[in-house]
């Protein structure tokens, strides 16, 4: 091991840890709890492709999502077994290297965004979004967050909606009234 490797005794400078030289002979911390995952949600995979059509016929169409899921299913055995045997490396932490606080809220804030998109909407799922997102990552006032996101949302629904007509989940706001709203006020003044 190097610790040296990343430019810094203690902590990553951000750089990818798949560049070879990397930690070869050791294990990260979470390293074999997210290749016990791996190997869990191929097995669960390979259960689900089964139940496509099973082993009824070399030509089934269960047969591609089958080889697939049991070549998943090995390949994740193996990296198991790999990070094992490996000690675990004692320099780095969970919560400072691995899964900071920041990724986390990124997480976090991406989950509920999908979540919400359907059933309240693009426009105040984007703003919410938008301006904790913004207001996490850069330290000035709560009005420049709003500003920021509100100009940067109004450009994307405008560009997208009106130019491209592109359909979003308009949710609890009457997008199709603002639309027409749009067009009446464009179409009135020629």
């Amino acid at each position: 091991m190097d610790e040296e490797f990343h430019g810094h005794g203690e902590h990553h400078d951000g750089s990818s840890d798949a560049t070879p030289g990397g930690y070869e002979d050791s294990r990260r911390p979470g390293e074999l709890a997210f290749a016990i995952f791996l190997l869990l949600a191929s097995g669960y995979l390979l259960k689900e492709a089964y139940g496509i059509s099973g082993f009824e016929a070399l030509s089934g169409p269960g047969v591609v999502p089958m080889g697939t899921t049991a070549v998943m299913l090995i390949t994740a055995l193996i990296a198991v077994l790999t990070t094992w045997r490996r000690p675990l490396l004692t320099t780095e932490t969970i919560a400072k290297d691995i899964l900071p606080l920041r990724v986390i809220v990124f997480v976090v804030l991406i989950v509920s965004y999908g979540l919400l998109l359907k059933p309240v909407g693009f426009l105040p799922t984007s703003a919410i979004f938008l301006i904790l997102a913004i207001k996490f990552l850069d330290p000035r006032s709560w009005l420049f967050a709003t500003a920021v996101a509100l100009f940067s949302l109004i450009l994307v629904w405008f560009v997208f909606r009106i130019i491209f007509t592109v359909l979003m989940p308009a949710g609890i706001v009457p997008e199709a009234e603002m639309v027409q709203a749009l067009r009446d006020l464009f179409g009135g003044a020629k």
